[in-house]
């Protein structure tokens, strides 16, 4: 499972190691970063993950974004709260190949309405995947 971590709101992405597929499942509103997390302790007993991905939101030359740090923080805390394995994945350029493919899908642009941060969440594990199996 990955998260594409954000301020307000945040991208859900589930995969199979063993098919290699992905889906983005959607977005979970957050405050100021912290989501509801009886909302994420739903969807990981929904969804059974051995490993949780949190997008890193690294910079173009490689050092850390002003999200970083908070990224990382919310990365903890899922470790802290579901006790199951959690590992970072850079995430350079996620959302803008997710508005790309939201675009070659119809997407008219407006991403508040239609927010595309479960794609970027797909694309991150996408990314995962193909470092990892």
């Amino acid at each position: 499972m990955a998260f594409d971590f954000g301020l307000s709101q945040i991208g859900i992405a589930v995969g199979n190691t063993v098919l290699g597929t992905t889906q983005a499942l959607g977005i979970l509103k957050a405050n100021d970063g912290s989501p509801d997390w009886s909302a994420v302790s739903l969807i990981i007993l929904e969804w059974q993950p051995q490993l949780l991905v949190v997008g890193s939101p690294i910079n173009m030359d490689g050092t850390e974004s002003a999200l970083s740090a908070r990224a990382d923080k919310f990365a903890r805390r899922l470790h802290g709260r579901f006790g199951m394995e959690v590992t970072l994945m850079d995430e350079r350029l996620s959302s803008f190949e997710a508005k790309q493919v939201a675009r070659e899908a119809g997407h008219k642009g407006d991403y508040k309405a239609r927010p595309i941060d479960g794609v970027a969440a797909e694309l991150i594990l996408k990314s995962w995947l193909s470092e990892n199996t």
